[in-house]
């Protein structure tokens, strides 16, 4: 992958050009003694464990509304050092969460890690592809559109492509790629029938929509770099506090059980 500042530089055109899908209304910062508020900047592989995590959080801390926007981790990562509000940032692995805190935006002590993600193939029901090849399945004939997510500015894109590079694939595979924005949308396009295939997080493949409407295999962890996740609580936070609590709590035993319920390991395991 590139370095930090190299992929920063890239992504200045791409903020302008890539809208975060958002999942409920950000207000700006309440003052204080009001009802807290939590502004999250999400990878996108998180959509579905954050709709739970964020259920719970707030059952537990019923003062705090928390909202989420999700995107690839490199283009949140651009809108942050643009000064985009948020409270907490997300990302899908640990470089883009060490890029705010280059950027200004946070303290070395206030990024954490959260989770470990894991890679598979997932395939539409009516697809030519067969997902118990793992990704064998993508050189076949029969197999003409396969989705990733854009290498250059999402974590597991960078995975997908560095799991077909040391499978010795990557050549054979090149002309079929379809690249989403993000994770999610590289995801939609085979569940839209856009792609024969698509390599995604597990986290998207498990989701209700899409484990009933296909299958999957998992992709080795030592095929691609670890999917180490990291967030981190952005120095101008507007409620700190409540910033801090939500990272604690995806730390926690009942956060964790989410994210694992999600297809997401516990930091510190094998992905």
């Amino acid at each position: 992958m590139p370095d930090r500042h190299t992929r920063l530089a890239r992504l200045t055109l791409l903020a302008c050009l890539t809208a975060v899908v958002s999942a409920s209304g950000c207000a700006p910062g309440e003052s204080d003694g009001a009802d807290r508020e939590v502004r999250v900047a999400a990878a996108a592989s998180l959509e579905f464990a954050m709709a739970g995590i964020v259920e719970e959080f707030e059952a537990e801390y019923p003062d705090t509304d928390v909202s989420v926007s999700y995107g690839s981790s490199g283009t949140l990562v651009q809108q942050l050092s643009n000064g985009a509000p948020f409270d907490v940032f997300l990302s899908a692995d640990t470089d883009y969460a060490t890029d705010v805190v280059e950027a200004g935006r946070a303290e070395d002590d206030a990024v954490f890690d959260y989770a470990v993600g894991r890679l598979v193939v997932w395939v539409p029901t009516d697809s030519p592809a067969d997902p118990s090849q793992g990704l064998s399945t993508l050189v076949e004939k029969r197999v003409e559109r396969v989705a990733i997510a854009n290498p250059e500015h999402a974590p597991y894109g960078a995975a997908a492509q560095a799991a077909l590079e040391s499978n010795g694939i990557a050549g054979d595979v090149e002309d079929k790629l379809v690249l989403g924005e993000n994770i999610a949308q590289a995801a939609e396009f085979a569940h839209s029938g856009n792609a024969d295939v698509a390599v995604i997080a597990l986290s998207l493949a498990v989701s209700p929509s899409m484990n009933a409407d296909g299958e999957y295999g998992e992709v080795p962890a030592e095929d691609h770099p670890r999917l180490d996740q990291a967030g981190v609580v952005l120095s101008d936070a507007a409620h700190p506090a409540a910033a801090h609590d939500l990272a604690d709590f995806l730390r926690s035993g009942d956060g964790q059980a989410v994210l694992e319920e999600h297809g997401f390991a516990p930091p510190g395991e094998e992905g």
